[in-house]
């Protein structure tokens, strides 16, 4: 909702620009796609690799 209104006040402001960002905001979005996938699945390993490492500890600790 926020960014909706702020998008209004720039209507008012100067549309021209408005406009733009709307048409421009889902192309820079399927751009970065890419970029946040790839950011998820390195979280992902990263966390397994963490999950490896601490399963003897939570072994000996027995949890």
């Amino acid at each position: 909702m926020t960014k909706f209104l702020l998008w209004l006040i720039l209507l008012v402001i100067c549309w021209p620009l408005a406009i733009a960002a709307l048409i421009l905001y889902p192309l820079i979005w399927l751009i970065l796609l890419p970029f946040r996938l790839v950011g998820i699945t390195v979280d992902a390993l990263l966390q397994l690799i963490k999950g490896l490492f601490m399963l003897p500890a939570r072994v000996l600790r027995g949890q």
